[in-house]
């Protein structure tokens, strides 16, 4: 059973620094006479997989949101940071192994080990090891491409593909926006309300609307010139780039024992984010197998799980997540006349652009990450 010597603080790492790796590594330091936190990366800094569409049409936006270096977390400075990629983790000697750019390997101790290495979707979030300049290399260079596409075929029925559909049509208005999904309706996982009130956005974007067309998927989903084809019988679809937000993602978890998987490879857990055999680890984020919906990525699930093991090291009991029957939040990003945010229940709330941004800068850095240095 594991508790903290009190003579002591326990050593956390948090393996994973993207969005819930991020916010559960800021909670736990909150704690800092508790625990010394350890958090390893594969990026220098967070890059986000959110808001895929803002990314592409305005970068220059968006890495102000979702591309921001561990140093400028005010936070951060009472945590050490590992530059590098995940390799193994033997539980027995209670280790993680992790492989830095120049190849040499290091071996991190832990007494409580918060896994949060995401999945891999797309050409948007991928695992591999990368610095910052490669890094900007490839937002300007993928915002290129979508700038100079005359027809742009959005395929997938999610909040990503969406919300990409709508943020390239506002910024790229000369070109044909298409969206394919297979349903009679996309967001499948929101409130029906939400479909609602995005088609009639869409619309006045002048995005074309394909309903129950189901693409044949390629082996490589990278954007790519058309055509797309069709397993529902409707023609093939030319488009000068297609964009594959299909939702085929791959949990980040092959540096894992089989042992903490579920068949799909994901990290299972129980009710409060800790692995069933192993009382040490806990996941949170996209690679937890918490319910189909990956629940614990939102829902307070990074606070939570920092909760937990602070009441684990403590010797009292954690609480559990409490995951919601439908997605909520923003689905189409900030547009020219503000945010739209989307409750469980449908109901939503408009967010002027300048207040948006506002609130972004002067609430969002002080309250949920703690502070941030602004350069």
């Amino acid at each position: 059973m594991l508790r903290l010597d009190q003579a002591s603080r326990a050593r956390v790492v948090v393996a994973g620094m993207g969005d819930a790796g991020l916010l559960a590594a800021i909670n736990l330091v909150r704690h800092r006479r508790l625990v010394d936190v350890v958090g390893v990366s594969s990026k220098p800094g967070l890059i986000s997989g959110q808001s895929l569409g803002w990314r592409l049409a305005r970068p220059e936006e968006w890495v102000t949101r979702f591309n921001i270096s561990y140093d400028r977390f005010r936070v951060l400075d009472r945590a050490r940071l590992v530059h590098g990629s995940l390799t193994g983790l033997d539980t027995d000697a209670r280790t993680v192994t992790v492989r830095s750019a120049d190849g040499t390997t290091t071996r991190e101790p832990y007494d409580a080990l918060v896994l949060a290495t995401g999945v891999s979707n797309g050409f948007w979030r991928q695992p591999e090891l990368q610095d910052q300049s490669e890094i900007d290399k490839g937002l300007r260079d993928m915002h290129a491409r979508f700038a100079a596409a005359d027809s742009i075929a959005i395929v997938g029925g999610g909040a990503t593909a969406v919300g990409s559909a709508a943020q390239l049509a506002e910024a790229f208005p000369a070109a044909r926006i298409d969206l394919y999904f297979p349903g009679d309706r996309a967001l499948t996982s929101h409130h029906p309300d939400v479909w609602n009130a995005v088609r009639a956005r869409l619309e006045r974007l002048r995005v074309h609307l394909y309903p129950g067309h189901r693409a044949e998927l390629p082996a490589d989903l990278s954007p790519a010139a058309g055509p797309v084809t069709f397993v529902t019988g409707q023609p093939p679809a030319e488009a000068g780039l297609v964009l594959w937000a299909v939702g085929r993602a791959r949990p980040n978890t092959a540096w894992l024992p089989e042992d903490l998987l579920d068949p799909h490879g994901y990290v299972r857990v129980g009710a409060d984010l800790r692995t069933p055999d192993h009382d040490r680890i806990w996941a949170v984020g996209d690679v937890a197998a918490s319910d189909s919906l990956r629940g614990s990525a939102r829902n307070g699930g990074p606070a939570l799980v920092a909760r937990n093991v602070v009441a684990a090291l403590r010797g009292k009991p954690g609480r559990d997540v409490q995951i919601r029957g439908h997605a909520q939040g923003t689905v189409l990003g900030p547009l020219q006349d503000g945010l739209e945010i989307f409750s469980y229940a449908g109901r939503r709330v408009r967010i002027p652009r300048r207040p948006y941004f506002a609130l972004e800068r002067y609430l969002e850095g002080p309250f949920v990450y703690g502070g941030i240095r602004h350069r």
